[in-house]
């Protein structure tokens, strides 16, 4: 374990290089375009999936096929998808040219940018215990993944550490799976979000190793096994996010994902990948503190919403 000041010095010359090298600066544009991006998808998709129950008439128990197939016919949803898959492609272009440190906290700008947005198209105005919500979602991310650029160290992924992620990812998908088949009928937003947020959490970590083993020339079997999960893994959170636009607000689904997603991640590669050998006693606790922060925060914008009625059904937008 390196000693508490050299970690830190370590840590603040990497914040002095982010401002001396104007490429990495780059990122800073392209992180918020991502994230804008990324709200007015997310405003979109959740338009369509509205309109989409409201003229099938069923609105219980997930989406059907009959609706996730009329979803591709209804524009406002088709240009969510392109907004939410250009954003996609501006962080992976922010990440490519700027450190975790600089990108990862943007992300959660998402978040505020949805609710405003929200906010003006429904006209629900947000209230003040839904605020002390999104301020623990975007504090404690900002804290838990700024902890994680100072001491978190990349480790090659292993094939035994590859085997573990991908039977954590098959058990996390058979529990998912069984709650939604037995509460289906009455499952909260919540559950759809935390759903999608932890099941992208492992998309992001298996995207990261087949990158990683593509460069390197290593893409034997277990990657592509690896692979094949990636895209099952995406395709299931994939329903579970647009479920939750269904029974939640977009502001709420953006929080799941903002938040859980990426604690997910560095949860992943602090246990499993060992990317904490480096970090001390204080740091850990730092991690489990500020992810109880933004984890807090969701839940409580789950019960606070001002969208969100007492039956914990979504409220049409008002009339002005």
């Amino acid at each position: 374990m390196l000693p508490l000041d050299v970690s830190l010095t370590d840590g603040i010359d990497e914040l002095v290089g982010i401002f001396r090298d104007p490429r990495i600066l780059l990122g800073i544009p392209l992180a918020l375009l991502g994230a804008v991006l990324m709200s007015f998808g997310a405003q979109y998709q959740h338009r369509g999936v509205q309109k989409v129950e409201r003229l099938s008439g069923k609105t219980t128990g997930g989406l059907s096929r009959s609706q996730l197939k009329k979803l591709l016919t209804r524009p406002s949803w088709v240009a969510g998808a392109i907004m939410l898959g250009l954003a996609v492609v501006f962080q992976l272009a922010a990440l490519s040219v700027a450190p975790l440190i600089l990108v990862q906290p943007l992300g959660a700008i998402a978040l505020v940018i949805t609710t405003i947005l929200n906010a003006r198209v429904t006209h629900h105005k947000p209230n003040r215990r839904s605020l002390v919500a999104i301020a623990a979602c975007v504090g404690g991310i900002f804290i838990f993944v700024t902890i994680a650029a100072f001491f978190a160290t990349e480790h090659e992924v292993t094939d035994a550490a590859l085997t573990t992620i991908l039977s954590v990812l098959a058990a996390v998908v058979v529990v998912f799976g069984v709650v939604w088949i037995l509460l289906r009928r009455r499952a909260p937003a919540l559950f759809y979000i935390m759903a999608a947020g932890v099941i992208y959490g492992f998309v992001a970590t298996l995207t990261k190793v087949v990158i990683s083993r593509i460069q390197t020339g290593d893409f034997g079997w277990l990657s592509l096994i690896c692979a094949v999960a990636l895209i099952a893994a995406a395709l299931v959170g994939g329903y579970f996010v647009q479920t939750a636009y269904s029974a939640g607000p977009p502001d709420l689904v953006i929080a799941g994902l903002t938040v859980i997603d990426p604690i997910v991640a560095v949860l992943i590669g602090l246990t499993v990948l060992g990317e904490a050998s480096t970090a001390p006693a204080w740091a850990l606790i730092g991690f489990a503190v500020a992810g109880a922060i933004a984890t807090w925060g969701v839940i409580q914008l789950t019960r606070h919403h001002p969208q969100i009625t007492a039956d914990g059904k979504v409220a049409p937008p008002r009339v002005k």
